[in-house]
């Protein structure tokens, strides 16, 4: 299923390359500024039934335009970036259904799990999600933080997810080489949070088509959403029109309901395309 998203950099919301972060703003690749404010976006995802959206606050400057978001859509959206256990509450008052933590769980690059508890304990693990976010290094994915230029010891494996997923809602996954590229999905990536999620997980990076989604949704079998940003033609791309995206998740969930209807038991509530 689809997922959409509002990536706020210097108060506005842009597409950028995610690799390209970093203390030097004159390094930044840009793909995309949007003239339009981030409550606009907001709203038209309101509109479509689209939830679980992805806020992204990629550096400082952007917390007015995270809460206009969440404003304009109570409950709809996630947010995310510089999320601690003492500004996590108060987003979640202002409207986020969840919070997307990365950075603050680790210390000196390994998973604190003394915080993670406590963060658990003061919001419910069933209002988090954990951004595992990742690059490359030889043959494993790390899960990077720090605007993603900095490694941790943190691999991406089933041992990994099975823990980390005790602990929270969803997972949420910036195949970070990739990101913003539009040159095609991380398919090895995607293969690996398939096969090793026990809940659910939104893969993003490199989204390029309607294909990729339509691959995304069923080697996830229903549990592995995608977001596609820099793509999209809401963002300035070519690749995939906003409208056939959401005319997929329609698609995908009407079938689901379809097929489940009057079975014993079951009811289309159940299964993960009825939450986006």
């Amino acid at each position: 299923m689809f997922r959409p998203c509002i990536d706020l950099h210097e108060g506005k919301v842009k597409q950028i390359v995610g690799g390209s972060l970093g203390n030097d703003p004159a390094q930044v690749r840009t793909n995309y500024v949007s003239e339009r404010r981030s409550e606009w976006y907001a709203q038209l995802y309101r509109q479509d039934s689209l939830k679980g959206g992805h806020v992204i606050m990629l550096g400082p400057g952007n917390e007015t335009a995270a809460l206009e978001a969440l404003a304009a859509y109570p409950e709809g959206l996630q947010v995310g970036g510089g999320i601690n256990i003492e500004n996590a509450r108060g987003f979640l008052d202002a409207g986020a259904s969840h919070v997307i933590v990365t950075s603050w769980v680790f210390r000196n690059g390994v998973m604190d799990s003394n915080r993670l508890a406590s963060l658990v304990a003061a919001i419910g693990k069933g209002r988090l999600v954990l951004d595992l976010s990742c690059r490359r290094r030889g043959e494993d994915y790390f899960v990077v933080t720090d605007r993603w230029q900095k490694f941790t010891e943190l691999k991406i494996s089933s041992e990994t997810l099975v823990s980390l997923a005790d602990h929270c809602d969803e997972f949420l996954v910036h195949a970070v080489d990739v990101e913003g590229l539009c040159q095609g999905i991380d398919r090895q990536l995607v293969q690996m949070l398939s096969d090793w999620s026990p809940i659910a997980a939104t893969y993003a990076g490199g989204a390029r088509s309607l294909s990729d989604l339509e691959e995304v949704t069923r080697s996830g079998g229903g549990r592995i959403d995608l977001t596609i940003g820099s793509a999209l033609d809401i963002f300035g791309g070519s690749g995939v029109l906003y409208a056939d995206a959401v005319a997929f998740n329609r698609r995908v969930a009407g079938n689901a309901a379809s097929r489940f209807q009057g079975s014993a038991g079951a009811s289309p509530s159940h299964f993960r395309g009825d939450r986006t």
